[in-house]
């Protein structure tokens, strides 16, 4: 007897992520640490395979008072929050034009608020092929499909060419539609879009002959590389013109190692005050209606560090660190992969490597019975250089190229 409805869903019986790690947390239990590799988690650890938390995140933490995390949060997110999501976002890019925020329950509330803002039921969500699954399941959950452009053309360059034809396909039949861009250090494949590739996606969205809302989900930028050089495409966004609007998805959650204080933030730059005001009555009310209100204790822990010089310094150095770190491996992973013949699909930072192949679950299945375990894919394989040590990227980029030669 079936009582849930599945309303034009198709709802699984696990989350195929999740029951992968279960899987390698069970071979863990039974054989050790040494003798796996873990290659599915989403989260930054250390070469013992332990979680990153910063040190300095964590004194902001112990700091807290009993107000600071049992009582409730604005719904919008505190004004101290606010002022150091725009900081963090934008650095030293900190556009003059209208700027609102939003606290969401991590990255994932900023797609859930942008879909269901701005477009409508039966819509279609525009992205790369190359793209998070769960994007796909937030569209379907709120009635919308997910439309989607190639992400890389024949050369491993930046397909232009296939965005500008998807985007005029949906505008024929859509008055606006939503573009997400997920860059820098892109998840799955680490890609992060140059300024030359940004500049190609500012013509294509200028052309279009509907609205667009162009929302750019960086939930990585921290990761990505060094802090103006990843942030250097901002300011090319002021030559979007005017039925271009542009909204951010931040993750204070990645930025902070503090992935289970679910904080992150939707950020709207808008050409005017009536936009942004407009943005800011629809993000209120979508967060009223589904999550209320979030965690008032990460958005203390952040207005903290980035309201004080001396611990947001703190930060930044610790963070530096792990992202070097984060950096190496993907360099040993793609190099390994390269001395054997195999190419990934175009990698420049980030928590993720993926190589595409014909068959990635067949693929998938037989590093498994390796204790490998790494995600399978509709076009390839996703390794998470995130969650294990250089030499395990070197032990999992040789397993990954014996089975595809």
């Amino acid at each position: 007897m079936n009582f849930v409805k599945e309303n034009n869903r198709t709802i699984p019986a696990e989350d195929k992520v999740f029951a992968l790690s279960g899987r390698a947390q069970a071979a863990i239990a039974k054989k050790g640490k040494d003798a796996v590799i873990n290659a599915t988690v989403g989260a930054l650890l250390d070469d013992n395979g332990d979680l990153v938390v910063m040190s300095s995140v964590v004194e902001a933490i112990k700091s807290l008072s009993p107000a600071d995390y049992a009582a409730y949060a604005p719904i919008t997110g505190t004004p101290e929050f606010k002022k150091a999501v725009v900081k963090a976002l934008f650095g030293n890019y900190e556009p003059s034009g209208a700027v609102q925020v939003c606290v969401t329950p991590g990255g994932t509330g900023s797609i859930t608020s942008v879909i269901k803002n701005y477009s409508q039921v039966g819509d279609c969500v525009l992205t790369h092929d190359w793209c998070w699954a769960n994007y796909r399941n937030i569209a379907s959950e709120h009635g919308r499909k997910l439309a989607t452009f190639r992400f890389f053309d024949e050369d491993g360059n930046f397909d232009a060419d296939d965005l500008e034809n998807r985007l005029n396909e949906l505008a024929v039949h859509q008055d606006q539609v939503v573009l997400m861009i997920n860059s820098p250090a892109h998840n799955p494949t680490g890609y992060s879009l140059s300024n030359d590739d940004w500049e190609k996606v500012i013509r294509i969205v200028n052309k279009a002959s509907c609205k667009v809302v162009l929302f750019l989900d960086i939930a990585y930028i921290d990761y990505a590389g060094e802090e103006d050089e990843v942030r250097a495409f901002i300011p090319l966004l002021a030559k979007l013109g005017d039925h271009v609007l542009t909204i951010f998805g931040y993750s204070a959650s990645k930025t902070l190692t503090a992935y289970g204080m679910r904080c992150g933030a939707i950020v709207c730059m808008a050409k005017t005050e009536e936009d942004a005001e407009e943005f800011r009555r629809a993000a209120e009310y979508s967060a009223r209606s589904t999550w209320s209100n979030c965690n008032r204790s990460a958005m203390v822990v952040m207005g903290k560090i980035y309201s004080d010089p001396e611990l947001q310094a703190k930060v930044d150095e610790e963070r530096r660190m792990y992202r070097d770190m984060l950096l190496e491996r993907g360099k040993v992973f793609e190099k390994t992969l390269n001395d054997n013949g195999i190419k990934c699909v175009p990698f420049s930072a980030g928590f993720f490597v993926t190589i595409a192949c014909d068959d990635p679950a067949s693929v998938g299945k037989k590093l498994e019975e390796q204790d490998i375990f790494c995600l399978a894919l509709a076009k390839g394989i996703r390794v998470s250089i995130a969650s294990i040590s250089k030499e395990k990227c070197v032990k999992c980029a040789e397993a990954i190229s014996k089975l595809l030669k």
